[in-house]
């Protein structure tokens, strides 16, 4: 990988800057150069909210994502928004609970993976986010248990250590299971 760049959109209050920050860091452990960008919409819980993350084995010049290689989309005003700023060729990851249409491009890898449902079955009705994060490290080869732990112990603060194996519950989900 010389560069890959991430946009994660959703509402907010479904933990997207949680997720990009936690790819930022598993960057890092990775000795990568990352940059994380967080956007909020006007309101935090329930408006618009986007990150933007590069992990790179070179310094990134700019943390700006306008053309990602990977969309993560939790809803379909961000699908709508973005779909067409991928990259050709890149990944779009959609969360098929909440996205009732299908991908129009056909010069990108579509991902359909049902995160919202498949946290609410499991008894982790927040952690959609890191279900997507887990199908995204698996479809990438990139999901190590040594480097998830990792990551998750440097964005989980110690107040809620008790989420950390939740947390990896619903990493290793996503990345087994999914279309």
């Amino acid at each position: 990988m010389a560069e890959r760049q991430y946009l994660f959109s959703g509402f907010g209050g479904q933990g997207l800057l949680f997720s990009g920050k936690f790819l930022a860091y598993k960057g890092l452990l990775e000795g990568k150069q990352v940059s994380w960008l967080p956007s909020y919409g006007p309101e935090m819980r329930g408006g618009t909210a986007s990150c933007g993350v590069i992990v790179s084995d070179e310094p990134v010049g700019s943390p700006i994502v306008s053309e990602p290689d990977v969309l993560v989309a939790m809803n379909l005003p961000s699908l709508d928004r973005y779909e067409d700023a991928v990259k050709p060729g890149g990944v779009i990851f959609a969360d098929s609970t909440l996205i009732g249409r299908r991908v129009k491009r056909t010069d990108v890898t579509v991902y359909y993976v049902p995160a919202t449902q498949m946290a609410s079955d499991a008894g982790f009705a927040t952690l959609a986010n890191m279900i997507l994060m887990g199908k995204i490290l698996s479809v990438f080869g990139e999901f190590n248990e040594q480097g998830v732990r990792a990551a998750l112990a440097k964005v989980i603060s110690a107040r809620h250590a008790d989420m950390a194996e939740v947390n990896m519950k619903a990493l290793t989900l996503g990345a087994q299971k999914g279309e």
